[in-house]
């Protein structure tokens, strides 16, 4: 069963031949390879271009090992290329390339080379890499599969394959099994020998133990705001261990830079600032946040909340955690400063919207909690409220859009 991620694959399509290097990112296993060397190269295929016009290399593969020498890489392209009809040029897991920002600046030099590369952690997008390709550079990161996308394999009605997503998430390697044991299986191997490995090895971190602690406390709290002098105080007082908030910011930066969680900033609405810490983590994966727990912690708010952040961040939006003051009088008149939190404030070029995400509405007294801090933002844009309940979207009489979660995730025009 192949699954068509044709978002991304047009995203390749457009940007063919605009003089830049394409550097495809992602966590580990979310299909940048497949994207590729498969579907890419079937387009170009399908589209006239000749086998011996695309050159690919798999870096991660041993029979290429000789080639992660630049020297003998750039001389194998340079064979390769014998006339001036445009060669298409796919790398995998470039970063075991030896040098290979000099390499790439000198494939960009050939007029007639269109290349290509995947990477599976951010280090070779440092900000040393970035400012070696400013100008030069075109990303595109490349995300477990959505639910829509998810949907278009699953084999049942939405509402099933919604708690299949939930716990188990979108790694298509995941998804394609059809057993929930098989999935489990495989979600445990890929944490134990592939994300921690990885993230290990690659940042020679000495205490792994420390590591899978700090990744499990943050898998039971998404959601919640936090910052390292909080996590390193929680590492105090219940686990009696003493581990400073330098060091675990320093593994919250390996975790992301793996692609493995996401941070979400404060943002002051009306003050029109950021706040800075404390943030909101979210995992990019939920069947690799549930693994980390052993499938115990299924806070279903907490869940959903995390997959609309996913939805909307692969939707192409910039996400930030919104605060809005509020000043008010207690029962004995004395004024009272108050910061009401609004779940989402996204941003996408000129775009803006606000989202509260509940998973249940079940009287006014909930529909007003949800609305409080929507209804203190006093510009015109958008304002949501996305429920796990049945319900067809409708606008409500304060210009609040309501919407299921489902219709919200299946609809990419829902915001």
């Amino acid at each position: 069963m192949v699954i068509e991620r044709n978002k991304y694959l047009q995203e390749l399509v457009s940007c063919r031949h605009n003089g830049l290097v394409k550097i495809i990112t992602g966590m580990r296993r979310c299909g940048k390879s497949f994207l590729l060397f498969r579907l890419f190269r079937r387009f170009l295929e399908d589209n006239g271009v000749a086998n011996d016009h695309i050159v690919e290399m798999a870096f991660d593969d041993y029979a290429f090992k000789e080639f992660r020498n630049p020297d003998k890489f750039y001389a194998y392209v340079k064979s390769r290329i014998i006339d001036d009809q445009p060669y298409y040029i796919l790398l995998d897991e470039v970063q075991m390339l030896d040098e290979f920002e000099d390499v790439l600046n000198g494939l960009l030099h050939i007029p007639n080379a269109d290349v290509y590369v995947t990477g599976s952690n951010a280090k070779f997008l440092s900000k040393d890499i970035i400012t070696e390709f400013r100008g030069r550079g075109y990303q595109i990161h490349v995300s477990p599969l959505s639910f829509a996308e998810f949907m278009s394999v699953y084999e049942g009605d939405r509402e099933d394959g919604w708690n299949e997503y939930l716990l188990y998430g979108g790694l298509p390697p995941v998804v394609l099994l059809k057993t929930e044991e098989e999935k489990v299986k495989l979600l445990d191997s890929l944490l134990a020998e592939t994300y921690i490995i990885d993230v290990v090895n690659r940042n020679k971190i000495k205490n792994d133990s420390e590591l899978n602690d700090l990744f499990k406390i943050l898998a039971s709290g998404i959601g919640g705001l936090t910052n390292p002098q909080r996590l390193s105080n929680t590492f105090q007082s219940v686990k009696n261990v003493s581990i400073s908030p330098a060091t675990i910011k320093k593994y919250i930066e390996c975790l992301s830079d793996a692609f493995l969680l996401e941070s979400c900033n404060r943002y002051d609405v009306k003050g029109r600032k950021y706040i800075g810490t404390p943030l909101k983590y979210y995992f990019s994966d939920l069947g690799i946040r549930n693994a980390l727990l052993g499938f115990r912690q299924q806070e279903k708010t907490h869940l959903m909340e995390n997959a609309v952040y996913n939805e909307l961040c692969a939707r192409g939006y910039s996400v930030d955690v919104g605060n809005v003051e509020v000043n008010t009088v207690d029962e004995k008149g004395t004024k009272v400063r108050r910061m009401l939190e609004v779940d989402f404030v996204c941003n996408r070029g000129y775009k803006r919207c606000y989202i509260q995400s509940a998973l249940s509405l079940p009287d006014r007294e909930k529909m007003q909690q949800e609305s409080a801090s929507l209804l203190r933002i006093d510009d015109s844009f958008m304002k949501y409220v996305i429920t796990g309940d049945r319900i067809k979207k409708y606008q409500n009489d304060d210009g609040i859009v309501i919407m299921n979660v489902l219709d919200f995730l299946l609809d990419e025009q829902s915001v």
